[in-house]
């Protein structure tokens, strides 16, 4: 019965995608010009402008004060792409103007803005950072007037672990002490674009209209704002962005400009999953046409990045957030979804434009090699000819070893610290290791604390927030959330405690925290505001021990400072020698731990550990 419901579903999805639905204004033929305004002195000059309206694609345009470069027209009247040269002029406004024959039916203002000075040298987030993830409606209501809007159908209902809380940016903006205080430097945030799903449109990554935040999580000028904020603080911002798909319910779905600006097959066709097949020597055509063509999910329709019209729209869109919002960096869903080509050519464009930005995408694959593929300049990517342009990837190896190796205590040849020794061996697959992004959890996985203690959470946190690349936590982990996967996506993406007005507890604050809270966010706190300030750690080189009864040893170095990293995963006292570390602790005189102050004795033949402890001592000479 479920397989019928599923082909009625998919059916019906077909029908409303290959037909035509007008939505015509009765006040202006003119319904929607998109990016809706520009800079002046941008790289990226040439704009295609999306225009939307009844018959517009049967129209003649003129710009005035700007060269017309190029019109499109599509299947769709009711679709028109025009582009025109931006490269320099001046700021103002420069009237397009519409008509059909002699008659004039339409003009409109468009505007080319000051360009922020500086801004295409903005420097973005890097691994002198730790960022902090964000689900916008599950972390704290700022604003109650907003948790539903009656033009959006789903409303809140926060009795529903899958419905909207009521999460928005005046939340966020509302705990950016209590983020500065943890000692994060970075927020990325889950998409807060409008989400217009009659169900589950709380996550963000079903996106109806990607000029526009949710109402329910604010306006376009309050997100701007909370970056300047942020910013003020010494907090960077990071965007999530979808160039792979959009919702069901995104305004263009129901009105196609051309029938292959998403992928047909016809109608719906589910992808496979196996991104592996998009650098698979001996893959099948069939493979390769359900991999990154198939669609998410039902209701997530697959743009084709093939098409020029949408590729360019995607660029251009996130071009006009990264300046609108000056934004500090970007994290790509799905990235190993879209079309290698298309979303190489996706992110080109943005690097082009910001040279020191960073963006990182979601490539959820289990081995180096593959997700080395797809970082910049891989050595991996080079023996197909293929650069994805892309500065960082999400480092899913090391969570997969952060999920195993700390329930393994007792260590054998392929279980417990070995797990993250050999995930570092693999680092010569990487053109640039520092930038991969670390994790142990995020939105869409297990909540670490699900099924580890607390000794593991601090064992796990030491070696996070040491290790070569950029560390990413999960909002609510510093004060010991837990959630299980198994359960559904929303038992992982609970609400933070105290986010809510009359929550029985009251995270954020100090005085109201039970103890086994503070005890998460002491340890959380105390590393990160020591790593904010250690650049060795960020920078420095990794000289690594093999395990030994269950303790991995290894350092960051660098001309001036040396860090030795002990973890005993252990649920014994070991005692190690200190003479096998000798190459490396030759002409220091004192060593102190980070996370109690202690010092070692660098004399002694040996050295007690303690059980599920990790050790950050600092060298001195």
């Amino acid at each position: 019965m479920k397989h019928i419901h599923l082909t009625i579903l998919n059916v019906l999805f077909c029908f409303l995608l290959l037909s035509w639905k007008p939505a015509v204004s009765q006040s202006s033929p003119i319904i929607r010009v998109e990016p809706p305004h520009w800079w002046s002195d941008m790289t990226y000059s040439a704009i295609e402008l999306m225009i939307y309206g009844d018959r517009v694609g049967l129209c003649e345009v003129d710009v005035q004060g700007l060269e017309v470069t190029g019109v499109h027209r599509t299947e769709n009247p009711r679709y028109l792409f025009v582009t025109i040269e931006t490269k320099g002029a001046p700021p103002g406004v420069y009237p397009i103007v519409f008509k059909r024959g002699k008659k004039k039916v339409a003009t409109i203002q468009y505007r080319l803005q000051d360009r922020v000075s500086g801004s295409a040298a903005r420097r973005g987030f890097d691994a002198s950072d730790v960022i902090y993830l964000i689900m916008p409606d599950r972390f704290a209501n700022g604003d109650t007037t907003n948790d539903s809007h009656p033009t959006l159908r789903e409303k809140a209902h926060r009795k529903l672990a899958g419905g909207r809380h009521g999460g928005d940016l005046r939340g966020i903006m509302n705990q950016l002490d209590y983020l500065q205080n943890l000692g994060v430097t970075a927020i990325w945030t889950t998409p807060f674009m409008e989400d217009n799903d009659s169900t589950f449109s709380y996550h963000g990554y079903g996106q109806s209209d990607l000029y526009k935040v949710d109402p329910r999580y604010g306006s376009n000028e309050l997100y701007a704002e909370l970056v300047r904020q942020a910013k003020a603080k010494g907090i960077k911002m990071i965007m999530d962005v979808v160039p792979n798909h959009w919702g069901a319910s995104h305004w263009m779905i129901s009105d196609l400009p051309t029938y292959d600006w998403i992928h047909q097959f016809p109608g719906y066709g589910q992808t496979h999953y196996r991104m592996s097949t998009q650098m698979d020597p001996y893959v099948s055509d069939i493979d390769m046409r359900y991999g990154p063509d198939g669609w998410f999910v039902p209701s997530m329709p697959d743009l084709n990045q093939n098409n020029p019209l949408v590729l360019r729209y995607l660029i251009q869109n996130t071009l006009w957030w990264l300046e609108f919002a000056q934004i500090d960096g970007l994290r790509v869903d799905t990235y190993s979804y879209a079309d290698k080509e298309g979303v190489s050519t996706w992110t080109k464009a943005i690097m082009d434009e910001y040279p020191q930005l960073n963006v990182v995408g979601e490539v959820w694959l289990h081995q180096a090699a593959q997700i080395s593929y797809w970082q910049k300049n891989s050595p991996i990517g080079q023996l197909q000819h293929f650069n994805s342009h892309l500065p960082s990837v999400m480092d899913f190896c090391f969570h997969d070893a952060a999920s195993v190796a700390f329930l393994q205590p007792e260590m054998q040849w392929d279980k417990g610290l070995i797990h993250f020794y050999e995930h570092l061996v693999n680092d010569f697959l990487y053109d640039n290791p520092y930038q991969l992004l670390v994790f142990s959890e995020n939105h869409d996985t297990k909540r670490f604390n699900e099924s580890h203690s607390f000794q593991d959470y601090t064992c796990m946190m030491a070696i996070l927030t040491t290790i070569r690349g950029i560390p990413q936590i999960y909002y609510g982990s510093e004060v010991g959330m837990k959630g299980d996967k198994d359960k559904g996506d929303a038992d992982i993406r609970r609400d933070f405690p105290g986010g809510w007005k009359n929550d029985p507890i009251n995270a954020f604050n100090p005085k109201e925290r039970t103890p086994e809270q503070q005890q998460y966010h002491d340890v959380t706190a105390r590393l990160l505001q020591w790593r904010k300030s250690t650049p060795v750690i960020h920078w420095g080189k990794t000289k690594q021990f093999i395990p030994q009864n269950n303790v991995w040893v290894y350092f960051r170095y660098d001309d001036t400072d040396t860090v030795m990293v002990i973890v005993n995963n252990s649920l014994e006292e070991v005692s190690i020698p200190v003479s096998h570390y000798a190459e490396m602790l030759i002409g220091f005189q004192t060593a102190s731990d980070v996370l109690t102050g202690a010092t070692l004795d660098l004399s002694a033949t040996h050295w007690t550990i303690t059980p599920k402890t990790p050790y950050i001592i600092t060298l001195a000479r």
